[in-house]
């Protein structure tokens, strides 16, 4: 079988309505496999106004709002008419994108039309619960993911650092990857705008410590502020630019007065932010990849991240940027300081940081996860698939 031959059913919690990278490297995959001529099928919620168009046909799935985080939806899982249309679509491998409701029903009906089915690995859930005072439910998320993913003929982390984890947790035997790309017609050093910054009150020669992404406090936003705290607190000459939108956004704004929010830039608006601060700082640990890190790279940004999955395979520590323990405020503030103090060593980690992103482009790497589809669909096929994990 090659590519045109595939059926794939794609099932995502978040398709389109609101806008991330994961659901983003979906619509680029989506978007990939209708231009080589594979047949898709999207399920996932919809609603009126999404954040951006889809790639491909979505089939509705019945969801309700997130208890406190009402901007996403909670799915309710294969109703009547999507199982009728999955049956009519026939596919010959089906593709989770969430362990959610709905990919726990996607993953019995694939058992039951005999599919194989893979998961993609986009969020370290296991770690949510630590952000909301919840940490105790740590090892019960990981108990329940491991049961899902263990369902599964095959999973893919978006690094190897993630993959590895994946591994090291048993979470399946089949553990391949499925990287990120990068636009780089978007994500340029060219891209850099000083007249922006000067709009925003910024001097030229004044070193931008960026932010950019969900303002939830998941993606670290009390280690963000308290290392900007400690700039402060040393008088180190800097400006802080915080690119995104999200429910923590005021409490974001009363811990950081002095600080630019640009709100949600996307395009080659967000091109233009991310290549007109100095240096990245990604304190979350919560990605599996790290796209803003990767697009940071491409921009020509040192970029100063938690030791953490994506980073942990991105970041060259001393060469593109730093790797920092997680929660270290004093190691955070000590590293951009330095680059702050330094334009020399901020070239030059970002000129570091540009050839290596070179090596990520979408279609190479999206091509990665067909080879993968088309090995488990053959593997099923001819009886050799490797066994799944026995479940717990």
């Amino acid at each position: 079988m090659d590519v045109t031959g595939l059926r794939i059913a794609l099932f995502s919690g978040n398709y389109n309505y609101i806008r991330d990278g994961a659901n983003q490297a979906l619509n680029r995959l989506v978007e990939y496999l209708l231009r080589r001529g594979a047949t898709v099928r999207i399920y996932s919620p919809t609603v009126e106004h999404p954040a951006f168009p889809p790639n491909g046909d979505i089939v509705h799935i019945p969801a309700i709002p997130f208890p406190g985080r009402s901007e996403y939806k909670f799915t309710l899982g294969l109703g009547w008419s999507a199982r009728r249309d999955l049956r009519a679509f026939r596919p010959n491998i089906v593709h989770v994108a969430s362990p959610d409701w709905l990919g726990q029903n996607a993953v019995s009906f694939a058992d039951r039309l005999d599919v194989p089915v893979v998961a993609s690995v986009h969020t370290r859930f296991e770690t949510y619960p630590r952000y909301y005072g919840l940490a105790f439910l740590e090892p019960l998320m990981l108990a329940l993911l491991r049961r899902f993913y263990r369902r599964c003929d095959g999973i893919f982390a978006p690094s190897e650092s993630m993959a590895q984890l994946l591994r090291d947790q048993r979470m399946n035997y089949d553990v391949g990857i499925w990287s990120r790309g990068i636009d780089r017609a978007v994500f340029n050093p060219g891209a850099r705008d000083r007249e922006w910054r000067r709009g925003l009150g910024i001097e030229d020669d004044v070193p931008v410590i960026g932010f950019v992404g969900r303002l939830v406090m998941e993606k670290g936003l009390d280690v963000f502020s308290d290392t900007i705290d400690c700039l402060e607190h040393q008088h180190v000459r800097h400006k802080v630019l915080i690119v995104g939108e999200g429910p923590a956004r005021e409490w974001f704004e009363r811990r950081l007065p002095q600080a630019a929010f640009v709100g949600f830039q996307g395009g080659a608006d967000l091109g233009r932010a991310v290549a007109s601060m100095d240096v990245l700082f990604n304190p979350s640990v919560t990605e599996t990849f790290g796209n803003v890190t990767l697009e940071a790279m491409a921009a020509g940004l040192p970029v100063v991240a938690a030791i953490a999955t994506g980073s942990a395979s991105l970041v060259r520590d001393g060469v593109t940027g730093r790797l920092i323990p997680a929660g270290a405020i004093e190691s955070f503030a000590e590293a951009l300081s330095a680059y702050c103090a330094d334009p020399g060593a901020r070239a030059a980690a970002g000129r570091a940081g540009c050839t290596r992103s070179q090596r990520y482009g979408w279609d190479e790497v999206n091509q990665a996860l067909v080879d993968g589809y088309l090995r488990i669909v053959r593997q099923r096929a001819g009886g050799t698939r490797i066994p799944r994990s026995p479940v717990p």
